[in-house]
């Protein structure tokens, strides 16, 4: 689908992206156009997988995650990189896990209440699954902004 966007789907898009609860009539009648033509580009774009998921953005500090981190993991061998991402997917506090290149294999997000918790996650969690080799962990003092691809 990527490029075969016509000006409504972006406008819908845009719409969405500033508030996913808002009405599909409320976006038609701003985007002058039928409530069923909005309910169709919105099946469309959710059948290409373009929409994945409305979701809720919850504030971490406000339920208590305090300590925010990025976490560079080493691993023993290539071989171990599928079964690490399975078992770090059962560590409720690891929000988000990527694949990348260079002195990683995997590099992850975790939320946890304070650093002693970090440290908990860390040395009791992840440093056990088997094939890890070692991790280097980069603390995040605030965000500077997040923002999510162009819709062009």
């Amino acid at each position: 689908m990527e490029g075969q966007f016509d000006y409504i789907d972006k406008q819908i898009l845009l719409q969405l992206r500033k508030d996913a609860r808002k009405a599909y009539s409320q976006i038609a009648e701003e985007l002058n156009v039928s409530n069923s033509l909005v309910h169709q580009r919105i099946k469309k774009l959710t059948e290409s997988g373009v929409i994945k998921n409305a979701e809720f953005i919850l504030d971490e500090k406000k339920l208590g995650f305090n300590t925010k981190s990025y976490t560079g993991i080493r691993l023993r061998e290539a071989r171990f990189a599928k079964s690490v991402m399975e078992a770090l997917t059962k560590i409720d506090e690891v929000v988000e896990c990527n694949y990348v290149s260079g002195n990683y294999a995997i590099f992850i997000l975790i939320f946890a209440h304070n650093n002693e918790h970090l440290r908990e996650i860390l040395y009791e969690q992840v440093h056990l699954i088997n094939g890890v080799a070692g991790t280097d962990t980069f603390i995040c003092f605030d965000a500077g902004f997040k923002k999510n691809v162009p819709i062009q």
